[in-house]
């Protein structure tokens, strides 16, 4: 077990480095600066501007040498390739290729004293993780797909059997250590695809049906996509872990996060075997940036899925208990409603929230004394 970890930071673009800067604060709250060697590194869509790249290799290389990867937000609207394509966002993307992310988890719950856009949920009812395979789907064909004479463009969806069946164990395994899902308590993973269209897809439902027959405990559910996009609204409660493709994964996330209030309340991991990269699943709101209203809860929360995973990873049960600590003061401040940000409805600020949240920490361990 490493004393002290040595997390990369990336603050990236728009109010990235103001969420990011939150989150840093409360991990070392959490758990204590003395815990984590903090090492700032550039990328990202102002980086592109500055220098032609969005992911310098000396970011690179200390992002595959640090235990984990801690980021705000990438991407400036209008900051594109010569092809089209964002640059800001090329740092996520090449990280997940060149370090093998292939899991990419999103939590999706409703924390009480924040208010559904869907009708009649309470928080009791939402609370599952979407699973997307991070490294192959739609998204493999970024900088590889065809473009001819301007009248024909093509992107290839790729699945392999080792892709799919890694992606598919993991979402088992997840569910393993879940208490099933809120409507009747089931351990439930379901495969959502369009087997009913393409081949690519029935080839990802039967490997997810193959690598199930290994796990009895957990009960096997399929949706197609579009249908999923009606069943998340209807009945959310149903959902325990959703497996999906690369880009099913980035759609239907977007859809789960609204349900539970906003995109700043969506935390997102992706790990490989052997690094992680935590960060709030929504974009870089250049819009707002510096003007310190954004919403810091979705990244102090990827924050505490980090300190989770290192925990579990080098068997250091104090982070683990420092992530759970974050999670239940995110919750205490959610539930006063006295500081929400503005995207809650609140009228509370980046540094309110956050002082809120520091608060929480600090009260938990005087009630522990």
């Amino acid at each position: 077990m490493p004393r002290s970890y040595d997390i990369a930071v990336v603050r990236g673009d728009g109010i990235g480095p103001e969420v990011c800067s939150a989150a840093v604060e409360v991990i070392c709250a959490a758990a204590g600066r003395d815990r984590f060697s903090l090492s700032d590194y550039p990328a990202g869509a102002e980086h592109y501007l500055k220098s032609g790249t969005a992911l310098p290799e000396e970011t690179f290389e200390a992002c595959k040498a640090a235990h984990a990867i801690l980021h705000g937000a990438a991407g400036i609207p209008g900051v594109v390739y010569p092809d089209g394509t964002e640059a800001g966002i090329e740092f996520g993307l090449q990280l997940r290729f060149r370090l093998d992310l292939y899991a990419n988890i999103r939590p999706i719950k409703l924390h009480p004293g924040v208010s559904s856009p869907l009708k009649d949920v309470e928080p009791k009812d939402i609370d599952y993780v979407i699973l997307r395979e991070n490294t192959e789907g739609l998204y493999a064909s970024r900088g590889g797909g065809v473009n001819v004479r301007d009248e024909i463009a093509t992107d290839t969806v790729v699945m392999t059997r080792k892709g799919v069946e890694r992606i598919a164990r993991k979402a088992f395994e997840l569910a393993r250590k879940r208490n099933g899902a809120p409507l009747d308590g089931k351990r439930r993973v379901t495969v959502c695809d369009k087997a009913n269209v393409l081949r690519s897809y029935a080839f990802f439902r039967k490997i997810c049906t193959e690598v199930a027959a290994d796990y009895p405990d957990v009960e096997l559910d399929f949706g197609y996509a579009d249908a999923m996009m009606v069943h998340m609204v209807r009945r959310p409660s149903f959902y325990d872990v959703i497996v999906t493709e690369n880009m099913f994964g980035d759609i239907i996330s977007d859809l789960g996060a609204v349900t539970v209030g906003s995109m700043g309340m969506s935390p997102s991991a992706e790990i490989g075997d052997r690094q992680g990269f935590f960060q709030a699943a929504h974009g870089s709101a250049p819009d707002i940036a510096g003007l310190g209203i954004a919403n810091p809860l979705g990244t102090i929360l990827a924050g505490a899925m980090m300190l989770d995973w290192l925990g579990e990873r080098h068997q250091d049960r104090a982070l683990m208990e420092a992530a759970k600590q974050i999670d239940t003061a995110v919750q205490r401040v959610l539930s006063a409603g006295e500081k929400l940000p503005k995207d809650l409805g609140g009228q509370s600020g980046t540094r309110a929230v956050t002082d809120a949240v520091l608060r929480a920490l600090d009260e938990r361990r005087v009630a522990a004394a």
